[in-house]
């Protein structure tokens, strides 16, 4: 006779199994998961590091930029194109003044603005031979612009004093302007002043302007600044000081001649 006790299956050890089976399952799915997870946390912190170092470099190259066009000449194609440049005072070549109802402006003229003043009474079969000759001559100098005014008027009308204090003005603004206009390094160091020039204007513009020329030396161009000072020319203004940044000086711009 067969037992029938050993023929029907052991349900009870099966449900065991199959449920240590799918525990072991699910712990597998929940590593996995969490190996996926790891993954993801690194693959997104390399984009992330990624990204920074992109941002970096970005920056890196915005500064580089910025020191090339910094230390280099900026070029025009016209004189015009120069000169509204240069006059605009956020490129650091003009600077004004008013003391005491006395405006001042000092300009700093760069070099090739005196070769192409120069070249036009030059032939065009020589101009292109003289332009590295020209550069040469006028390169050895730094020259500027002192414009000077006193209630809209030049200086001269704007004097209502006697007529010998109106004659020593004269003279002063003609002969004497080198004793009143200095220009020094951030060592004390005076550089000395080579020529001015004063056209007389004869009340025909509003400012009394002189051109006054200094060497261009190496060794005055090393540090951030020059100082340029006008006296007291008997308007009670007291000594006027502009700061000259060397930089624009060492990075004049160009003209395409």
């Amino acid at each position: 006779m067969i037992s029938t006790k050993s023929q029907i299956p052991n349900t009870k050890n099966h449900t065991k199994k199959y449920w240590s089976l799918g525990i072991e399952i699910w712990n597998l799915r929940s590593l996995w998961n969490l190996r996926f997870g790891i993954w993801t946390l690194e693959f997104r912190h390399w984009n992330l590091r990624l990204g920074i170092w992109n941002l970096n470099f970005g920056i890196l190259l915005l500064l580089l930029f910025g020191i090339f066009t910094s230390c280099s000449n900026k070029r025009f194609n016209s004189k015009e194109e120069m000169i509204t440049y240069i006059k605009n005072p956020t490129n650091g070549y003009l600077q004004e003044k008013t003391v005491n109802n006395v405006s001042y402006s000092l300009l700093y003229k760069p070099t090739d603005l005196l070769v192409e003043q120069e070249l036009t009474q030059v032939p065009d079969s020589v101009r292109k031979a003289k332009i590295s000759i020209l550069r040469e001559k006028y390169n050895k100098y730094m020259y500027f612009v002192l414009s000077m005014s006193r209630n809209g008027q030049e200086l001269l009308n704007s004097s209502t004093g006697s007529r010998a204090e109106f004659g020593a003005m004269v003279n002063q603004l003609a002969f004497d302007m080198e004793d009143k206009v200095h220009l020094y390094t951030q060592q004390k160091d005076t550089l000395m002043l080579m020529d001015y020039i004063y056209p007389r204007t004869y009340g025909m513009t509003p400012n009394t302007t002189m051109l006054f020329v200094f060497p261009k030396d190496k060794k005055y161009l090393e540090k951030d600044e020059l100082s340029f000072t006008i006296e007291d020319l008997g308007f009670y203004t007291g000594e006027v000081k502009f700061k000259v940044p060397i930089n624009n000086i060492v990075t004049e711009p160009k003209l395409e001649l």
